[in-house]
This record gives structure tokens, sequence and C-alpha cells, in this order.
């Protein structure tokens, strides 16, 4: 496997992929990607599943959550990704309303991003979801599913909040865990719950559990791209570790570029264009 600009030459990542590595005991990595260059970084970065989340939302679109993003916003960002051809499964989030009122709704929807490249589909809830989890996996779509804190449900929750701290909330949330392995889900994206949870629930699972917020025992994890680079504002979750500050090295960037221009250092002859050299013009014959 190579990086730093060149392809790598892993084989294609599929749902079947990620069960053998839990069987194996190896760490299954995530990350989001909304854009064909990130999704090209992200593959040759060796990522596992990209997920082009919801999250779009408020990282790109400016939202204050995720609950008024669009099937049309999706989608654009979906083929966008898709174009990067990667070898990590692409995965496309449900957005809200796009499934919730029925399964012929959340079939449909699904069927609509694996026409625009996404080879899976994520949606968030329990044993309320049983019947569009089971429809779409019915109708040949791989479905991830999510629980704990599920941004969409934030009105319901009152607030970004860690979930199932309680032995009673956590013996529902594994119930509604193991329903959605039944139900056919190929893992489970659990969130903001506690870490002795979230290595209860992949002790218990077949499939493999991503975290985000969830402990170190998942079996694998998944950060928002814009979170982990530094490109995001305000505080960060508790769980977020920045890797970068992609922010800042942007504002430096353009600062720089700011003063070259208005000093004149920018462009320099050398970053210009010269006219063609004048041709003479031929003597007349005698």
């Amino acid at each position: 496997m190579t990086y730093g600009g060149e392809p790598t030459q892993r084989s294609k990542v599929t749902v079947r992929t990620l069960r053998e590595m839990k069987e194996r005991g190896q760490k299954i990595v995530s990350t989001t990607a909304y854009d064909f260059p990130s999704a090209v970084i992200a593959d040759q970065a060796g990522i596992d599943l990209i997920l082009v989340g919801d999250s779009v939302g408020m990282v790109v679109l400016g939202y204050d959550s995720t609950i008024p993003v669009t099937m049309a916003e999706m989608s654009h960002h979906v083929r966008a990704v898709a174009r990067a051809r990667p070898r990590a499964l692409l995965v496309a989030d449900l957005p809200f309303n796009s499934f919730q009122a029925s399964a012929e709704d959340a079939v449909r929807n699904s069927g609509r991003f694996l026409k625009r490249g996404a080879e899976a589909v994520k949606l968030e809830g329990g044993r309320r979801m049983l019947p569009q989890i089971e429809a779409i996996v019915h109708a040949d779509i791989p479905v991830l599913g999510h629980l704990g804190l599920t941004p969409q449900s934030v009105h319901q929750f009152g607030g970004y909040r860690v979930q199932a701290r309680g032995r009673e909330a956590a013996d529902a949330l594994l119930e509604d865990a193991l329903l959605l392995e039944k139900a056919g889900c190929f893992a489970l994206i659990l969130e903001c719950i506690p870490l002795e949870l979230g290595a209860e629930v992949s002790r218990a699972l077949r499939i493999p559990t991503i975290g985000i917020g969830a402990g170190p025992d998942c079996d694998g994890q998944v950060l928002v791209l814009h979170d982990l680079i530094g490109l995001t504002f305000g505080k960060p979750a508790r769980f977020v570790r920045r890797y970068a500050d992609v922010a800042g090295t942007m504002r430096d960037s353009l600062l720089a570029f700011g003063e070259d221009v208005r000093s004149g250092r920018y462009p320099s002859e050398a970053e210009s264009y010269l006219a063609a050299p004048a041709i003479p013009k031929a003597e007349p014959s005698a």
C-alpha cells in the first residue's frame, strides 16, 4: 500500500471486509468526506469506510444542526465523493425526514443514493426503525445503523448529550443493537455513550461497532473530517482529537497572499506571461 499522492494497492472494502476485520480483531478506520478531493485523500490514507454524512450541513453548509439537510443536498455530495472511486466502502447518510415516515420512503431514497454511487446507507434510530431497516435490506441495500446520540433527534434529546448513562437506558440501547443486528445491519455506529457500554455492545454483537465518543473498545472509530483536521469553529466535542490546524494554515496562506498582492510582490514576472517575440519582416525581393 502506498500513500502520499499515489494510488493505494489494497482490495476494495466491502461489508464482508468489515465483518472479517472484526473477527481478526483489526480496527476499522472511518471518516467523513463531502467532496472529490477529500475522498481521494481519505482513500490514499487507507481509510476503510468513507461516510458522506449529513454532518455536511453543519461543517460545510453552515446549518445549526443536521435537520435542514435535504436529499438533494446529500445527493450532490454523494456524487462528488463517488467520482473519486474510493477503495473504501462508501456509505451515504439518509437525512432527516427521508426515511422516518415509511419503509417505502426509506427504500426509495436509499435506492437514489446507490444510483449516485453509494454502496450502503446509514440511518439513525433503534427499534422504531426496524421496518425501514428490514425493507432496505430486503431491497439488497446494505444498512449501517446508528445508536446513542442520534443528531437528527437533537430536539427530542434536549441538546447534544451523552446517552444511556443509567443501567435501564443502557439495557435498552443494548437490546436495540441486538435488534438492529437481527434486522440485517452490517455494522453500527455508537455515538456519545459511556465507554463501558461501548465495550459491552461490541462484545455482544457479531457485526462491527464503530465508535464516535463511545470509548476505545469499539471495533472501529469514526470522526468528522473537518473536526479532526481543525477546519471547524467553536469548541469541539470531548471525543474530538485534532490532528492538524487546517483553518490556521488556510488563514495564514490567505493573509500572506493578501500582503503580496497589496505590496506588488504577486504576481512576479515568472508568474506572468510574456508576449510573443516580434517576427522580423521579410525583406522585399530585388
